[in-house]
């Protein structure tokens, strides 16, 4: 008789009954970590060993046969590892899981994972704009598309599990992983995030979305990676804890990722507040706690809150914890622990039976194996969506009226980044994240700047100088990992201080009609690239020598477009009023050539709005337009500020706005909306598209608010002349905040709507009066807004 375990026909929790039942606490502890392996297809894989060993502080490992023995939870990012082609990889996954299926007592199937934000993390996947160039398109729908695009290319290689979205809301653009958000916006990055993770999870999710970095870790003291988080709870709640709300409620994400930082001296690891009240019991999580890399190591590696291995395991998994990535470095160490009494059975078995359960939610007892003949990366209509997402992300910040380039110009392309494919990918794409071997070769599928500008314009139009170097010569990691002391150099830039090639760029320039500069900055990790996890900035300047090539070709007087590439937005040392055009094109992904000369030619419109603020300084830093009154000093500093505020962007025409209207002036508390309609005219002489953005300002409320909130968006395209009214419908539960008692409040009083096209730019106000008593926000509240257009 055929245990009730291995029974499909059973009840889930009946089979997770069965099978708890029947192991043994080594069996138990094996599901609660992973494995990092290079797999190959004979069955003879070997751990990962490199400087990430270094950085958990741990190196000794038993023979990986006798482990495997006794299953495990989960493999690290089995094709995401090394250069492998999908399908061999597929097949050394599937030789892995049949020794775990059918060579163990009991044959539990691993999970596998891989890294997904900008596309599949795997040789040949479709590698997709960054998170910025998500934010910037502000569409919603746009966004589900690509995670479901992403998704698909995940199942077809055996993927269960997708480490993305991030959640982070961005503070600091000195901070390194600012790449790697939606953007400034809470609700704005809790709305792309819950569409990513709809499209990505599908409608089973069977495929999990892993919310990241579980919370705050965007806010790091001087925008250090790993640095200490300052914040109390209102803050933290209402600014960073949002999305992640969200996601869960709106979403219902699979799984969430835990971040490096302490946050008032408590590590994100070790939380039991964060993790189990507040995610599983406030929200209704039932998904996956799954640790960052090398994280719970770091609770006595780094912080210093624990004494060893076991008792770092013990706090993380008594904490809300479900699994250790991305090996078994503390733990291993679970039956120390148990027999010292830091963790009882019961919590193993409750933590255990979690992760049997979403197994046997995935169908993974069923479907062990996936086809190696069914790997699908590279579709058209994958790489059309990817090239959409990089068009509609483009943003243009200044024009004098030389864009967008008419007929056949001779045309410099000039800069580090305009024939560079790494430029134009973030730190989550193969192949930067791995930096490897020789990078460029896994960047065949990626069209440059001046290879799409060769095509467009024609190849005897287009003359090309590099100009500079940003990083003349990739190297992979840093000498120091955080925390280290002693007995090693610290880290040195990396950034080329060479002109030598600035006389010929200035050559270049004066043979042709326009000047394009290509410049930004090169995305790698832990300081091997100048933006990236762990390659954070002291500066808002250009990177190395390019603001002096910058200055170089200005002078010539022939006019430069400046085309900007990267993580972070960077000034252009006081010259913003001399270009002829300024394009931030963030990381723009495999087809960001194609968009960039898309946008500069006139094929497409630059229909990207800002979703950080550009500083005037580093400074300014940190800015971001959602401040609080007092946040620029008394009086305000003169060097606070932004020059381009978020939900900025320019377009190829002009909008006018009506005046806004109100359908009610008093709104009830209780279950109420406030309406409000605007009228919206194309008064230019091109067809264009407006993004209409509505603020709330809290007039007076019993804690201090931001100066304002976004809470509704909508884009809308009209040709020349046309006009659009808009209403939108905002539920008074979208108004709240923190209060001292740690909960979600609103409270009667006045509210004024702006409504313009950025945060800067607010063309009508109006005033609502919020009527009743101070009302308490629990459970699943309403949080998205809605909007309707008649044309």
């Amino acid at each position: 008789m055929s245990a009730i375990y291995k029974d499909a026909q059973h009840p889930v929790n009946e089979r997770v009954a069965d099978l708890l039942s029947r192991m043994t606490p080594e069996e138990k502890f094996a599901q609660m970590h992973a494995y990092w392996l290079i797999l190959q297809s004979d069955g003879n894989h070997r751990e990962r060993t490199d400087l990430s060993d270094e950085f958990s502080g741990v190196t000794e490992q038993a023979a990986l046969a006798e482990r495997l023995k006794l299953g495990i939870g989960q493999i690290t990012r089995p094709l995401g590892t090394h250069i492998v082609e999908a399908k061999e990889g597929v097949r050394a996954a599937n030789r892995l899981q049949k020794t775990l299926v059918e060579e163990t007592r009991l044959g539990i199937p691993a999970l596998f994972h891989e890294e997904c934000l900008v596309g599949l993390l795997c040789k040949d996947a479709t590698l997709f704009p960054s998170s910025l160039n998500y934010g910037s398109s502000w569409d919603l729908d746009l966004i589900e598309q690509a995670a479901a695009a992403i998704g698909e290319e995940a199942r077809s290689t055996g993927c269960h599990q997708g480490l993305a979205p991030v959640l982070d809301v961005s503070r600091d653009v000195r901070w390194g992983r600012t790449e790697e958000t939606f953007g400034e916006d809470p609700w704005l990055v809790g709305m792309m995030a819950t569409r990513y993770v709809k499209g990505l999870q599908g409608k089973n999710r069977d495929l999990l979305a892993t919310l990241k970095h579980y919370v705050g870790h965007s806010f790091s003291e001087g925008a250090r990676n790993h640095a200490p988080v300052h914040l109390g709870f209102c803050e933290l709640n209402d600014t960073f804890l949002l999305p992640f709300e969200m996601a869960v409620k709106l979403g219902n994400a699979g799984s969430v990722m835990p971040a490096y930082h302490d946050i008032d001296n408590q590590p994100a690891h070790s939380d039991a507040f964060l993790m189990t009240t507040v995610l599983r019991e406030q929200w209704g999580f039932d998904g996956l706690i799954v640790a960052d890399y090398g994280g719970v190591s770091l609770l006595h590696q780094h912080h210093g809150i624990s004494h060893d291995a076991a008792e770092s395991a013990a706090l993380a998994f008594n904490a809300g914890l479900d699994v250790e990535l991305p090996k078994d470095d503390c733990a291993r160490h679970l039956a120390q622990a148990v027999d010292r009494g830091l963790i009882s059975m019961q919590k193993i078995d409750e933590i255990v039976s979690r992760v049997l359960k979403e197994k046997f939610r995935l169908g993974l007892f069923e479907h062990p194996y996936r086809d190696e003949n069914g790997v699908v990366l590279q579709t058209e209509a994958t790489k059309k969506i990817a090239r959409e997402v990089a068009t509609r992300s483009v943003t243009l910040l200044e024009n004098n009226g030389i864009l967008p380039l008419r007929g056949k110009p001779r045309v410099a392309v000039i800069g580090p980044t305009a024939d560079d494919p790494l430029a134009l990918l973030s730190g989550y794409s193969f192949p930067v994240h791995l930096i490897i071997s020789d990078m460029l070769e896994q960047t065949s599928q990626v069209t440059t700047p001046l290879a799409a500008l060769r095509e467009q314009l024609g190849r005897d139009n287009v003359r090309y100088s590099k100009g500079c170097h940003i990083i003349e010569k990739r190297m992979a990691g840093a000498p120091v990992f955080p925390g280290d002391s002693g007995g090693k150099p610290m880290q040195s830039s990396p950034v080329s201080r060479d002109v030598s090639l600035i006389p010929d760029a200035v050559k270049t320039a004066g043979q042709s009609d326009v000047v394009v500069l290509c410049v930004g900055d090169l995305s790698g990790l832990f300081q091997s690239g100048t933006v990236g996890e762990g390659s954070d900035t002291d500066s808002l300047n250009l990177p190395g020598v390019q603001q002096q090539l910058l200055d170089e070709l200005i002078a010539t007087g022939k006019p430069v477009v400046v085309v900007m590439t990267g993580g972070r937005p960077y000034n252009l040392g006081g010259q913003e009023d001399n270009v002829a055009a300024l394009l931030m094109a963030w990381a723009p992904g495999q087809e960001g050539g194609y968009a960039i000369a898309d946008v500069l030619t006139g094929r497409a419109e630059p229909g990207g709005r800002l979703v950080v603020s550009i500083p005037k300084s580093a400074g300014a830093a940190p800015y971001y337009y959602n401040h609080k009154l007092k946040s620029g000093g008394t009086p305000f500093a003169f060097h606070f500020g932004s020059r381009y505020p978020f939900g900025f962007g320019k377009t190829w025409t002009e909008f006018e706005y009506g005046p806004l209207q109100l359908a009610c002036q008093d709104v009830p508390n209780d279950n109420g909306v406030v309406t409000a309609s605007i009228t919206v005219r194309n008064s230019g002489a091109a067809a264009g598209s407006e993004v209409v953005q509505l603020y709330v300002q809290d007039k007076v409320a019993s804690m201090v608010r931001p100066v304002q909130e976004l809470k509704a968006f909508q884009r809308v395209h009209l040709e020349p002349g046309a006009s659009a009214r808009l209403t939108f419908s905002v539920p008074t539960d979208m108004l709240n905040f923190t209060c001292r008692h740690g909960e979600r409040v609103v409270e009667p009083g006045e509210f004024e709507i702006r409504v313009g096209a950025s945060s800067a730019d607010i063309r009508s106000t109006a005033c609502v009066m919020v009527t009743g008593e101070t009302r308490l926000i629990t459970g699943k509240w309403r949080m998205v807004s809605h909007c309707e257009v008649e044309k």
